[in-house]
C-alpha cells in the first residue's frame, strides 16, 4: 500500500479518532470530568478530523465529474487539477487529462480531415464542371483534347475516393494480409517499371495529384540478386510506388531516385530504401512526413509537373508497413530525403 494512498488516510483517521478518545478518557479519569463532556468533546474532534479528509477526497471528485461532463458534452479544453497528487485521486486525474487529451487531438484530426477532404475533392470538381460548362455554353469545343482534360480531373476523382476507402479500410482493420515469399529483384523491377509507364502516359498537364516527371532516373540496387523476401505483394506495392511518387516529386530537375533492398535479420526479412535529391526533410518535421495530408513547409517542395499530391501517399504506406508488424521513418542522409522500411519477414514457428 502506497504511504499516501486513500486506504492509508482512512487508516490514520480511524488512528487518530482512537488516540483521541483514548486520550479524553484518560483525562476525564485523572480529572474527574463527567463523561458526557468526553464524549462530547470527542464526537466533536473526530467530525472535525472526519470533515478535513473528506473534503480533502471528494473535492476533486465533485471537479472529476464537471470536467467529465464537460468532456461528454464536447467541452476538451478543460482538464482536472491534482494531477500531481501521489495518490489513486492523482492517478485518475491523470488518466482524465491523457483521455481529453487525446480526444481533443482526435477533434481536431477530425475537423482537419474532413476540411481537408473537402479541398481535395472541391478542386477537381471545380475544375471539371468548369470544362463541362465551357462544352454545354459552347465556349469550348467537345474535341478529344478537352474532353482528356475532364477525364483527368475524373481520374483524379476516383484516385482520392479509392485512397480515402483504403485508408478508411486500414482503420478498421478490415484489409487481410496475404504474404507470400516472391523474389525482390523482379519485383521491384516491375514497381519501377509502372512507375515510368504511368508517368510516361499522364503527358505534360495533370490533377490526377501523382508526379508527371519524366526527367528523373529510377535505379533500382538489390543486393544480392537472388534476395527473396516475405510479405503480401499487392500491399507491399503500395508502399513502393507511394515511396517512389513522393520522392519524384521532390526530385531536383534530371535527378535521381533509388530503390535499394537489402535482407533483413529475420528469416525472409526485408529492409528497403528510398532516397531522392531533392531538399529533404528538416528534423522538427520528420514525425509528422506519415500524417494525413501533410504536405511539408519547404518552399518549392515539388518538382516541375506536380500538383502536389493529396497528403495521403505516406500515410498510406505507414499504415501498410504497421499492418505487416514493420517499421517506416526518415533515416539520416547526407543529401536528400532517405525513407527506410524494415519488414520482419516469415512469422518465427511456434514450438
Amino acid at each position: 500500500m502506497r504511504p499516501f494512498s486513500i486506504k492509508a488516510k482512512l487508516g490514520t483517521l480511524v488512528v487518530i479518532s482512537v488516540f483521541i478518545t483514548t486520550g479524553l478518557l484518560m483525562v476525564a479519569l485523572r480529572t474527574e470530568t463527567e463523561l458526557r463532556f468526553i464524549t462530547v468533546f470527542s464526537m466533536i474532534a473526530t467530525l472535525l478530523i472526519t470533515q478535513f479528509v473528506a473534503h480533502g477526497l471528494t473535492a476533486p471528485l465533485d471537479e472529476m465529474n464537471t470536467v467529465a461532463k464537460g468532456i461528454s458534452h464536447g467541452d476538451y479544453t478543460r482538464r482536472v487539477s491534482g494531477a500531481d497528487r501521489r495518490d489513486e485521486l492523482g492517478d485518475l486525474a491523470s488518466t482524465i487529462n491523457r483521455m481529453a487529451d487525446d480526444l481533443e487531438a482526435e477533434d481536431r484530426h477530425r475537423k482537419e480531415l474532413i476540411a481537408n477532404v473537402s479541398h481535395e475533392l472541391r478542386t477537381p470538381i471545380a475544375a471539371l464542371r468548369a470544362v463541362l460548362e465551357n462544352v454545354v455554353d459552347g465556349v469550348s469545343p467537345a474535341d478529344p483534347e478537352t474532353m482528356l482534360t475532364a477525364l483527368r480531373q475524373t481520374e483524379r476523382l476516383g484516385r482520392l475516393t479509392e485512397t480515402l476507402l483504403d485508408l478508411s479500410r486500414l482503420d478498421n482493420g478490415v484489409v487481410p494480409l496475404r504474404s507470400r515469399r516472391f523474389e525482390v529483384w523482379p519485383y521491384l523491377s516491375g514497381v519501377l517499371k509502372e512507375a515510368n509507364l504511368a508517368s510516361s502516359q499522364r503527358g505534360p498537364i495533370s490533377g490526377s495529384g501523382h508526379h508527371t516527371r519524366t526527367d528523373v532516373h529510377l535505379h533500382l540496387d538489390v543486393s544480392p540478386p537472388e534476395l527473396t523476401a516475405h510479405a503480401d505483394a499487392e500491399r507491399l506495392h503500395q508502399v513502393v510506388a507511394n515511396l517512389i511518387d513522393n520522392a519524384v516529386k521532390h526530385s531536383p530537375p534530371h535527378g535521381r531516385v533509388t530503390v535499394r533492398a537489402r535482407r533483413g535479420t529475420g528469416p525472409e526479412s526485408l529492409e528497403l530504401e528510398v532516397q531522392d535529391e531533392g531538399p529533404g526533410i528538416p528534423e522538427q518535421e520528420r514525425h509528422r512526413v506519415f500524417e494525413r495530408f501533410n504536405r511539408g513547409t519547404a518552399q518549392y517542395p515539388h518538382g516541375p509537373g506536380s500538383d502536389g499530391g493529396t497528403g495521403l501517399g505516406l500515410a498510406i504506406a505507414r499504415w501498410a508497413v504497421d499492418l505487416h508488424g514493420g517499421r517506416i521513418g526518415v533515416a539520416e542522409s547526407a543529401r536528400g530525403c532517405l525513407i527506410r522500411v524494415t519488414l520482419p519477414g516469415a512469422p518465427r514457428p511456434r514450438h
